[in-house]
């Protein structure tokens, strides 16, 4: 029998392809380590063969870097700083840093040597407020300051500078010198109406009721007004803040108005009063026009409390007007220390004018019988005019009433008929009418 040959044919084949498959799997490609990058072929140059070519991201000659841009000696972050450079500068006598520090804007070849003039005549700084900042042209954006001198006459002893911002720095836009000594000297350096409020403030601190007199508009503002302003500064103990003392509150034409923040001795408390100032079209000069105390009586008020006597210096005027209270404590006529020292300023402002008079009205509250209280009323009345005779007023200056329990200012029972101390303590005083 004959066998096929087929089957051996494919057998043959498998052991072939499996042999082949073996070999290949051998043989095969197998992952190569990567090839590094060829270095660059360095090639001689001909006219420097020591000389690499730089690389391609950077150029063959880099620009050189700029010099930092120098500072100027004009500006400065903090006006105060700036200031107190100028003051220094005015004191030793350093005309060229002065002339760097104001800039060209501010200085004018004649205001130079009038400043150089006065840099060698000798300026001493006060030492205390010798620089101060007077407050606000323009909120945040405009300021004055002023440079204050010891040995100086009246109103020659200060320099102004008015600095503006751009930006985060400050520079001196305009210096306000001293008057020329040969001329007629104004009773403010500036007229505008912040050099205006600025004197005013100045003199009610120092006492000076004659000179915060003369910047006010007599029909509009009341002496009364004046004279208490003067003893809550003393009294008090209060000053302006040292930072924005005065700040524009509004700005018209004619009208422009100002808070001005006063502190304690402290510093740990501050009480605010504002202005207003006009410009009359018949005047040359701003006046102030109104003073508001309310919010700096209050805080008084509050401070000075205690005891059995009521303290508000000002108080309103039944016929119009304001006027000057001094009070007692329960059935007495005798004068506190606090009281005493109010009625010396009082004193001060008759003894410059003796053609001025005034009336003391005293009163008492409801407690006691009428014929009583009308005694002790006028002995009230008569213990001020004695201390005032005693302070140097001519008697004849001095007019005394008698009013008792007749005009309370406030009510001395409560609504359901209780008895009232505190309004009894307000009614318990000694009032002074001032308005000449």
């Amino acid at each position: 029998m004959q066998h096929s040959k087929v089957p051996y044919f494919f057998l043959g084949l498998a052991a072939v392809l499996a042999i082949s498959a073996l070999v290949l799997l051998l043989l095969g490609p197998r992952d190569k380590p990567p090839t590094p990058d060829p270095q660059p072929v360095t090639r001689a140059d001909s006219s420097n063969s020591n000389t690499q070519p730089p690389p391609a991201d950077e150029p063959a000659n880099p620009p050189a870097q700029p010099a930092p841009a120098a500072k100027d000696p004009s500006t400065a972050a903090d006006p105060a700083e700036l200031v107190k450079r100028i003051a220094k500068a005015l004191e030793v006598g350093d005309s060229a840093t002065l002339e760097r520090l104001l800039g060209n804007n501010a200085l004018d070849p004649q205001s130079a040597e009038r400043l150089k003039t006065l840099s060698a005549a000798g300026l001493h700084l006060r030492p205390v407020e010798g620089v101060r900042e007077v407050g606000e042209l323009e909120i945040n954006a405009r300021t004055r300051w002023a440079l204050e001198f010891d040995g100086q006459i009246p109103g020659q002893d200060r320099i102004f500078l008015d600095l503006r911002r751009d930006g985060d720095k400050w520079s001196v836009e305009k210096i306000t010198l001293p008057p020329d000594p040969t001329e007629t000297i104004p009773k403010a350096p500036l007229a505008d109406s912040l050099g205006v409020a600025d004197a005013f403030v100045q003199a009610t601190l120092k006492q000076d009721f004659e000179f915060a007199r003369a910047f006010v508009d007599p029909v509009a503002v009341s002496d009364a007004k004046i004279a208490a302003l003067c003893i809550l500064f003393e009294d008090g103990g209060y000053h302006l803040r040292k930072t924005k003392p005065l700040r524009t509150m509004f700005e018209h034409q004619d009208t422009v108005g100002f808070l001005a923040t006063v502190e304690t001795t402290d510093g740990k408390q501050s009480a605010q009063f504002t202005l207003a100032l006009k410009h009359p079209p018949a005047r040359a000069n701003w006046r102030v026009a109104e003073i508001n105390l309310d919010q700096l009586l209050a805080d008084y008020a509050k401070r000075v409390a205690g005891g059995d006597a009521y303290y508000s210096p000002l108080v309103k005027n039944p016929a119009g007007g304001d006027t000057i209270a001094l009070y007692f404590e329960f059935d007495e006529d005798a004068m506190n220390p606090r009281t005493r020292r109010q009625l010396e300023i009082v004193s001060l402002i008759l003894k410059a004018d003796p053609g001025k008079k005034l009336t003391l009205s005293g009163h008492t509250d409801a407690l006691g019988t009428e014929p009583y209280n009308d005694r002790l009323s006028a002995r009230r009345a008569e213990v001020v005019k004695d201390f005032l005779i005693q302070a140097g007023v001519a008697s004849s200056q001095i007019v005394t009433v008698a009013k008792g329990a007749s005009q309370p200012r406030r009510p001395n029972v409560t609504e359901t008929g209780q008895d009232n101390p505190e309004g009894r303590r307000a009614n318990r005083r000694t009032e002074i009418y001032l308005d000449f």
